[in-house]
């Protein structure tokens, strides 16, 4: 299958498509894995996407999609795939469609990750990260046992910018203003299925595999 996870921040895609690709035995594509991909290795593309984000800027769809297209070429991603964090607006949902159909093949389902904003706000907001180790801990599902202190190694916990409720409901903005108007996109091609994102991380697999086999996965 050829699949796209879609949801807010802090809605689980990357766990969830950790799972569902082994579940699908698809690779997982994340552009995150990507850009890091193209960075390392100098690649002509790594080189430009580098500049843009040194400079604190947003890298352009173009060398996104061609990062993309590079890595929807390789031969893991023949018999199917799981994108992760790609398309992330409607242009780019455009261009994707093009380049499958250049492929000679298209996407099947988008899944979209469905959880309100107060869930998200909980969710990031109570995540704490070890100076020390880099594990990070949650103070309402995942607890260490003495607050502040990483029961791993020791270490202090803090909350990371990206983690402050203000950054969070700024994110959450951004998402509403570029990202969700997908969902209108690939609902008019009968392609989206909505996942409920909430409760225990196993439970949302469920329900993900469970769409999914009742659409042919």
């Amino acid at each position: 299958m050829r699949l796209v996870l879609v949801g807010p921040p802090g809605a689980g895609k990357g766990t969830q498509a950790e799972f569902i690709a082994a579940h699908l035995a698809v690779c997982k594509i994340s552009t995150g894995d990507i850009f890091r991909a193209n960075v390392n290795q100098g690649t002509s593309l790594g080189i430009e996407a580098k500049r843009f984000m040194d400079a604190g800027q947003l890298v352009p769809d173009e060398v996104t999609i061609n990062m993309v297209a590079g890595r929807l070429a390789e031969p893991d991603a023949d018999d199917g795939f799981l994108l992760d964090g790609f398309p992330r607006t409607v242009p780019q949902a455009v261009a994707l469609d093009k380049l499958l159909a250049d492929l000679g093949s298209s996407l099947d389902l988008v899944l979209e990750l469905i959880v309100d904003d107060d869930e998200v706000i909980r969710r990031l907001s109570g995540r704490r990260t070890c100076r020390g180790c880099g594990k990070i801990w949650h103070i309402e599902y995942d607890a260490p046992s003495h607050e502040g202190v990483c029961d791993r190694c020791e270490g202090a916990l803090f909350q990371r910018d990206d983690d402050k409720a203000e950054t969070i409901a700024e994110r959450l903005r951004v998402y509403a203003r570029d990202t969700s108007p997908l969902v209108d996109y690939f609902g008019a091609q009968g392609k989206l299925v909505g996942i409920d994102a909430t409760g225990p991380v196993e439970d949302v697999t469920l329900r993900a595999i469970d769409s999914l086999r009742s659409h042919g996965g």
